[in-house]
């Protein structure tokens, strides 16, 4: 009993707060993030669009999270945290139930694009308030209880989603409306801005640097690291859109890939709170090279699967790698971050799984069509194996950046709002690789 209290005491022990809340806030609206995970077999079966037209709709949901998250980013440093949030989540359950009522294709790409723009609008805003406030030994067990939470959340909703489709997809935009709803209800009532400031009057906080954008493209290891994680998102996106259409054209029900595809969320609910020791101290390069393998091996697997049981072994192996990818990332982002511009490195990491949404099903779909099933799945093998190697070549530079930057550290004062909700300041439950383009977090 006291090994197990130990070892929770550990996990979990010692986080602010305003962490737990945000950390609630991620669960609950997880838990109803339906509408993404049955997109595609939404806008094929019942809009009966061509898997390259669902492609194009889930690209614009993509291309509308690039916008998202260049504007999240700015307003996250100049406005706030908590208005970013706020506005975003009210903003993206307004677009879901619009997009849920659309019927023509225009009408659904345009609530796609939108959609995408508020949804994908709060991860910089997420990502820059944990950074803001848990301690830098914290992080990685921050990062992943949140990631946890998404999981647990995605788990449950993968397969309800899958039950509540029989009953009709508009209540699948319904509730994933009403989900983000509270989530917002809980950021407004119970967790205050932490928007940090280079230290000066009390009270009293200063713009961002200028030329932000431009020590952004001249980040050239910063800029190496968004590139990679492009290239590992382009593959990951996959489950979203052509696992899927692959599984509906063998005779799968949109419930039997509801139930394949929580297998994942149930696999890193029983095995990511032991992820952190697992790869304490480890290199981070070595770590994501792994993983990079691991993910490209699962998806390539896929083109041989015909039966549930083969698709749900593919998606033990991928998951596996994403467990080692998501904390690894988000522990490196953050020290790759300058603390005056967090908010715009966050935007523009999240930048690259927007584009990864906008790209990756366009791709895909025009890949599936061309050259066929085993082409596709086959080629997400090789581009993992591509990212491997480029982790194990480009590590090195990335710890060397973050090395200088946690010594040239400055001192910090938050910014505080007359309404914050006391002590703990604020924080948390951010972004992660897993779920990138999905509603809500």
């Amino acid at each position: 009993m006291r090994t197990v209290q130990g070892w929770f005491r550990d996990t979990a022990g010692g986080l602010p707060r305003s962490f737990w809340y945000l950390w609630t806030g991620t669960l609950i609206n997880r838990l109803g993030s339906f509408v993404l995970i049955f997109l595609a077999i939404y806008l094929t079966q019942q809009r009966h669009f061509s898997a390259a037209q669902a492609g194009l709709v889930i690209g614009l949901w993509g291309a509308g999270g690039a916008v998202g998250t260049t504007v999240g980013g700015t307003l996250t440093d100049r406005w706030g945290r908590r208005p970013t949030l706020l506005t975003a989540h009210l903003g993206a359950a307004t677009m879901m139930v619009a997009l849920g009522l659309a019927r023509p294709l225009w009408a659904v790409a345009a609530g796609a694009l939108l959609l995408g723009v508020f949804a994908e609008a709060a991860r910089p805003a997420f990502g820059a308030m944990m950074i803001d406030v848990v301690p830098e030994k914290d992080r990685l067990r921050a990062f992943s209880l949140n990631y946890w939470a998404i999981n647990l959340g995605f788990a449950c909703a993968a397969v309800l989603a899958g039950l509540a489709a029989e009953a009709g997809y508009l209540l699948l935009f319904l509730v994933d409306a009403t989900t983000t709803l509270v989530t917002a209800l809980i950021i407004f009532t119970r967790v205050g801005e932490t928007r940090t400031a280079p230290a000066g009057p009390v009270g009293k906080s200063l713009p961002a640097p200028a030329g932000a954008l431009r020590t952004i493209l001249r980040d050239r290891v910063f800029l190496g690291f968004v590139a990679l994680n492009l290239l590992g998102a382009l593959v990951f996106l996959q489950h979203i859109s052509m696992l899927p259409i692959a599984m509906a054209d063998a005779g799968l029900s949109p419930a039997t890939y509801g139930s394949v595809i929580a297998l994942n969320g149930v696999l890193i609910v029983i095995g990511q709170l032991f992820v952190p020791r697992l790869i304490s101290g480890r290199s981070r390069s070595h770590v994501l090279a792994l993983a990079a393998i691991i993910m490209g091996v699962g998806f390539g697997l896929t083109a041989f699967a015909d039966t549930i049981w083969l698709y749900g072994l593919t998606v033990l192996i991928w998951t596996l790698g994403e467990m080692l990818n998501s904390p690894s990332n988000a522990t490196l982002i953050a020290e790759l971050s300058p603390a005056a511009l967090r908010g715009r490195y966050q935007g523009a990491f999240s930048l690259s799984w927007q584009l990864a949404g906008a790209s990756a099903p366009i791709l895909g779909g025009l890949l599936r069509e061309q050259a066929g099933n085993t082409a596709l799945w086959l080629a997400c093998a090789g581009v993992g194996a591509v990212a491997a190697v480029a982790h194990l070549v480009s590590g090195p530079a990335r710890e060397r950046r973050a090395t200088r930057l946690r010594a040239a550290g400055t001192a910090v004062a938050p910014v505080t709002l007359a309404r914050t909700p006391a002590p703990e300041a604020a924080e948390a439950a951010a972004t992660s690789p897993a779920a990138p383009v999905q509603v809500g977090s």
